[in-house]
């Protein structure tokens, strides 16, 4: 594996009584997906708002290519390469598609937001924005108003406009929440896409598609990182069983004979 592009040594959060974050060490490789799964309320998303710098971790740190950002704002790490996507669909509904991936390349180029509706019209913000469409086989909506897609083409403008700040990593906080099937697959497949161009950390409770997607798996549990693997080592890991997969699910989907003996956190 690579060096690591991302990586938490320790890393640690309480909110009063309660330890959100309990001494988790992780790291995410340049061109790497990591997914990051586990129960409700183990602290997967807290984990990824230290990760963007929402949230300032009590103990612990946080490298981003070496360099400790634990304290660093978290528009200085956009600016350095960082992006997410949040479990919630942040998108301006009355603007076009190609209009909200221009306002992120904005954002990205520091130009101030007060100038929304101009920066809907200068080439130099809705180039990029119209690139990142096309890369993503979603130009035939770029004129479209983004309130009037679906909920799962509404996600994939999200990603768009994660891609329009040039990241070199991103965090993706549970992309295909909501979604049916068919957009599920859909997600997928943009997902694909971008496998190895860009490194990845996925927090998702879909296993179809953390399955499809992880090189690699780490599973959380009350704040703790209990184990981290391949999808097989994964599916074999009797501690993720009792704690998170379970044996009915085990029993169908992990192959006769499959034991991983993931390494423990």
């Amino acid at each position: 594996m690579n060096a690591p592009l991302l990586e938490i040594r320790g890393l640690q959060k309480r909110f009063g009584a309660v330890t959100a974050t309990d001494g988790v060490d992780l790291s995410v490789a340049t061109g790497e997906t990591l997914a990051l799964i586990g129960p409700n309320g183990a602290g997967k998303t807290t984990l990824i708002n230290q990760m963007a710098g929402a949230l300032h971790p009590d103990g612990g740190r946080i490298l981003f290519d070496g360099r400790d950002i634990t304290r660093t704002p978290t528009h200085r790490r956009a600016l350095m390469g960082i992006a997410r996507t949040f479990q919630i669909t942040n998108i301006f509904n009355g603007f076009s598609v190609l209009e909200n991936v221009a306002l992120a390349v904005q954002a990205r180029s520091g130009h101030s937001f007060r100038f929304w509706r101009d920066a809907r019209r200068i080439p130099a913000l809705t180039d990029p924005a119209m690139a990142v469409l096309e890369e993503l086989g979603m130009s035939a909506k770029a004129h479209v108003p983004a309130g009037r897609l679906s909920h799962g083409e509404q996600r994939q403008i999200g990603i768009a406009m994660a891609l329009a700040a040039r990241p070199r990593i991103l965090l993706l906080d549970e992309p295909t929440a909501g979604m049916g099937r068919r957009e599920t697959a859909g997600m997928i497949r943009l997902l694909e896409q971008l496998k190895g161009r860009h490194a990845m950390l996925l927090v998702e409770h879909d296993m179809d598609v953390v399955f499809t997607l992880a090189d690699r798996i780490s599973v959380l549990v009350y704040g703790r990182c209990i184990a981290t693997g391949s999808s097989l080592e994964i599916q074999g890991n009797p501690l993720v069983r009792d704690a998170y997969l379970g044996d009915d699910w085990c029993r169908v989907n992990v192959p006769n004979g499959t034991d991983g003996g993931a390494d423990h956190a």
